[in-house]
């Protein structure tokens, strides 16, 4: 089951937009070693703008509250923008990550972010208002999370089209 904090923090003083800061899930690891057993622990964290703007980390550390640092820190550093037109997709779009595969689809107005928890949380980070949404194949955290966000990076908007076919919306539909 995927931990949500909806924490919003500013990345400096200065005038830094907010980002929304989510947990998606927290793992203790165990390595036995010959005087006993270590405890470790990592995390996968997704931040997000909400104005088209998402990355996702993965923190490692002795400590929970470290390892959540490490995560708000990488996933900082591997934002990405992504395709927002009027809170939807542009287009429907299947990613494939793994064994995970993530479906997503957009919805009318009022529809709101129909998605499970991980999937969930990557699309209210990043700022979408109405999706929908399934995985299938594995359920690992891990891999849903790099397959929503390789989804939401294949996206692409009418006039990024337009652009890579150097051609006008008027002359495409004349």
């Amino acid at each position: 089951m995927a931990r949500e904090t909806n924490k919003k923090t500013s990345r400096t003083k200065d005038d830094s937009p907010q980002l929304i800061e989510k947990m998606i899930k927290i793992n203790r690891v165990t390595k036995v070693v010959k005087g006993g057993k270590n405890f470790s622990f990592n995390a996968i964290m997704v931040v997000g703008d909400g104005k088209g703007k998402v990355g996702y980390g993965l923190g490692k550390a002795l400590e929970v509250t470290d390892a959540i640092a490490k995560g708000i820190e990488e996933a900082k550093k591997n934002m990405i923008d992504v395709a927002i037109v009027k809170g939807t997709l542009p287009h429907e779009v299947m990613a494939k990550y793994g064994a995970g595969k993530v479906l997503l689809k957009p919805a009318t107005p009022g529809t709101g972010v129909i998605a499970g928890g991980v999937v969930r949380s990557v699309l209210e980070c990043a700022g979408y208002t109405n999706v929908l949404s399934k995985c299938m194949g594995s359920a690992n955290a891990h891999n849903i999370v790099k397959a929503t966000v390789k989804g939401l990076s294949m996206l692409r908007t009418e006039q990024d089209i337009l652009k890579s076919r150097k051609i006008t919306k008027e002359k495409l539909y004349n």
